[in-house]
């Protein structure tokens, strides 16, 4: 069992917001799908910490999730700076 952190994923599968117009990030979602299933065991922990995805509301955000819960291993998601609530108009509180 091991212990592996990640943020900055910043997963777009239900939106239309791609990463990979930077330089540097094409490709990339076949590239973290392909190395997490490579590193990442069933008994292994990933810690999500943060940008996980680039969706503006919470029904954009289902493709993401389902994407993230494909993959091996235990999540915790970790709430952060950036984190928005979307059922709310107003920022999130910490």
């Amino acid at each position: 069992m091991a212990i592996f952190a990640i943020g900055d994923m910043h997963l777009s599968l239900g939106t239309d917001k791609p990463m990979d117009v930077f330089p540097g990030w094409e490709g990339y979602l076949p590239r973290l799908e392909a190395n997490w299933r490579k590193l990442i065991g069933p008994d292994d922990t990933v810690i999500l910490a943060g940008d996980t995805s680039w969706a503006m509301n919470l029904n954009d955000t289902k493709a993401d999730f389902a994407f993230i819960q494909s993959l091996p291993g235990q999540k915790w998601l970790l709430k952060v700076l950036f984190f928005f609530q979307c059922t709310k108009k107003e920022p999130a509180q910490t």
